[in-house]
């Protein structure tokens, strides 16, 4: 037999409109009425119907997480779980639920939006990426249901709300530490273009280069989903080969140093690598990495945060909100040799 809300009230000896509040977490009803009704239901098996409460109140309590790609790849990258983790911490402190996408490319993810909107399968939707000319973002702006990034929107970015660190600057600083330590000849290895997180970091790259005197060349910027043997085979082969790197993430770096140590270029002794994420295993790698750690969950965690503001609050103004980085140095930069 199917026990209901009403046989959880009456074994607890309050009105069915209790239970419902008490599940509800409502303010309104005492610490020692929630723990009576609260056992009554364990004892009774009761477990509510979260999708007919929804139904009700025209709520689902659940959020979307929109990822660049397919969650598959997605996971093999750090970052991911860990800005996810963030998320799941805010979320449940509000008692709010996330849905996954799955998409596997622009078009999928796509329709899994217009899905999710349209059906209004989810409160709010958290974009994990700021793509160029995103027709994703652009559907999510023209529509009514709340929505926040992680990362800077490529325009409009005074209307929509975003968690992001300042890229520029960062990879600014990044790029100055290398050339305090003596180097003239710094690559970039970075993502895509189509991300506004690549445009950031390279611009920045590029200010302390200008900054310093030092001449930007082309050749020594590296953007895409190249390998890394391929990228180092590329710098490596140039009349002047750079003496540091500046990559773009972790994963990138390990990957470039293990070729390198195949090539028998020694790191940092004769290239320099500095990288972005502060991954755990930067500090176990050989050499341990220098790198910056960008917060990965607290921009998670404010993501989530600011949105689960606006559903509550939909009248709430547009936010930016800037996590702090912090350049963690270890082993893999050294002083450029004269």
């Amino acid at each position: 037999m199917t026990i209901t809300i009403r046989d959880v009230a009456r074994e607890a000896n309050v009105a069915p409109s209790t239970v419902s509040r008490v599940i509800a977490n409502s303010s309104k009803i005492s610490e020692k009425t929630k723990k009576r009704v609260r056992e009554v239901m364990e004892k009774l098996d009761y477990y509510p119907n979260y999708q007919a409460r929804s139904l009700a109140a025209k709520s689902t309590e659940t959020i979307g997480i929109i990822m660049p790609n397919s969650a598959y790849y997605s996971f093999q990258n750090p970052f991911f779980p860990e800005v996810l983790r963030g998320i799941c911490t805010s979320a449940h402190a509000c008692r709010f639920g996330i849905y996954l996408s799955t998409g596997s490319d622009e078009d999928e993810i796509f329709e899994e939006v217009v899905s999710m909107v349209q059906g209004r399968r989810v409160d709010g939707i958290i974009l994990l990426y700021s793509r160029v000319n995103d027709r994703t973002l652009n559907f999510l702006a023209d529509s009514d249901l709340p929505f926040t990034i992680v990362g800077r929107p490529f325009e409009n970015s005074e209307k929509i709300t975003f968690v992001d660190n300042d890229n520029v600057s960062t990879t600014k600083q990044v790029t100055n530490y290398l050339i305090e330590l003596g180097h003239r000849n710094i690559a970039f290895v970075g993502g895509n273009l189509n991300f506004v997180v690549t445009i950031d970091r390279l611009n920045g790259y590029k200010a302390a280069l200008e900054e310093a005197g030092v001449p930007y060349l082309d050749n020594y910027v590296i953007l895409g989903k190249m390998k890394g043997s391929e990228t180092l085979q590329s710098l490596l082969s140039l009349k002047t080969p750079p003496t540091a790197i500046v990559t773009q993430d972790d994963l990138f770096a390990y990957e470039m140093i293990s070729h390198l140590e195949g090539l028998k270029v020694k790191v940092p002794e004769d290239v320099s690598i500095i990288s972005f994420n502060n991954l755990t295993l930067s500090n176990h790698s050989k050499p341990p990495l220098t790198s910056v750690d960008i917060n990965i969950f607290e921009l998670g965690f404010q993501a989530a945060e600011c949105l689960i503001g606006k559903i509550k609050n939909p009248d709430m103004q547009p936010k930016k909100i800037t996590i702090p980085t912090q350049l963690i140095e270890r082993k893999s930069c050294h002083v450029r040799k004269m």
